[in-house]
C-alpha cells in the first residue's frame, strides 16, 4: 500500500512538474537603487537578458507598477537591473507617476512568461511546440495575421510584435528558426531560452496561420513581403 501511494505521489509530482512553464515568476526587494539602475539578491530562478516589472506600494492596500527592468548583469551574489518605462499598459490620457524605484519596493522577474505569440514556419512545428510547453498560455498565430493583415504587413518587425504583444498581454515571443527555437523576451529582444528543434522543410510566410496570405500594400513603404523565412527572421533577432 505504501509502494503504490509513492508512486502515485511520484506521478502527480512528475505531471505537475510538466505543466509547468519553464519560467516561473519570481518575486524579490530591491536591495539598492539609483535613478538608472538598481540591485537585488541574484538566483537561478532569472537569466540575463529577462525582464520584469516593479511594483511600488504606497500603503496597506494601494500599490502599482512603476517601472520595467532588464537584467543586465548576474554575478551569483547580486543582480543588476536597468530601469526601463512600464509600456504594457500604457495610458495616454494619463501624466506618468514619475516616481523611482527605491530600497524596499518589490521586483517581479519573467512577467508575463506564461503568455507568447509563436512564429513557426508550419502547422507541425505549431503542434510540437504548444503540446511541449503545455503551461504557455500561445496567443495564436491567427490572430497575430489577422492583425498584420489589417494593416497591410507581411513583414512583422520588432516594434509591431511589441505591440502585438502588448495588445494581448504577453513577454514572450518564440521564433523556430532552422533547427533552433527561440524563447525572445517582447520587452527587450533579448532571446532567454534556446532550444533544439526537428522541422520539415514546408513553410508558410510570414509565418504558419490559417489565414494564408497576408496582403502588402502599394502606399506603405515598409509593408515589402518577406523572401526567406530563415534569413528575416535570424536578422530580427539577431542570431
Amino acid at each position: 500500500m505504501k509502494k503504490l501511494c509513492l508512486l502515485f505521489c511520484l506521478l502527480l509530482f512528475s505531471a505537475f512538474a510538466h505543466a509547468q512553464t519553464p519560467f516561473l515568476e519570481y518575486k524579490t526587494p530591491v536591495l539598492d537603487a539609483n535613478e538608472k539602475q538598481l540591485i537585488v539578491a541574484d538566483s537561478p530562478s532569472f537569466v540575463l537578458g529577462a525582464s520584469g516589472i516593479v511594483k511600488h506600494k504606497f500603503d496597506d492596500k494601494t500599490s502599482s507598477i512603476i517601472a520595467r527592468v532588464d537584467v543586465i548583469s548576474k554575478d551569483g551574489n547580486h543582480a543588476t537591473l536597468r530601469i526601463e518605462k512600464f509600456e504594457m499598459l500604457a495610458q495616454t490620457a494619463f501624466p506618468q507617476s514619475g516616481i523611482l524605484p527605491v530600497k524596499g519596493d518589490e521586483v517581479t522577474l519573467n512577467y508575463l512568461y506564461d503568455r507568447a505569440l509563436i512564429v513557426v514556419p508550419n502547422q507541425e512545428t505549431y503542434k510540437s511546440i504548444t503540446k511541449s510547453y503545455p503551461s504557455i498560455t500561445w496567443v495564436h498565430p491567427d490572430l497575430v495575421a489577422a492583425y498584420l493583415s489589417k494593416i497591410y504587413r507581411p513583414n512583422p518587425d520588432k516594434k509591431l510584435f511589441q505591440e502585438i504583444c502588448y495588445q494581448n498581454t504577453a513577454s514572450l515571443v518564440f521564433f523556430a528558426i532552422k533547427d533552433k527555437g527561440y524563447f525572445v523576451d517582447c520587452n527587450n529582444f533579448n532571446t532567454i531560452q534556446t532550444i533544439p528543434l526537428k522541422q520539415s522543410d514546408e513553410t508558410q510566410l510570414p509565418f504558419y496561420s490559417r489565414i494564408k496570405t497576408v496582403e502588402s500594400s502599394w502606399f506603405s513603404w515598409g509593408s515589402s513581403e518577406i523572401k526567406d523565412y530563415n534569413t528575416y527572421y535570424t536578422s530580427l533577432i539577431g542570431k
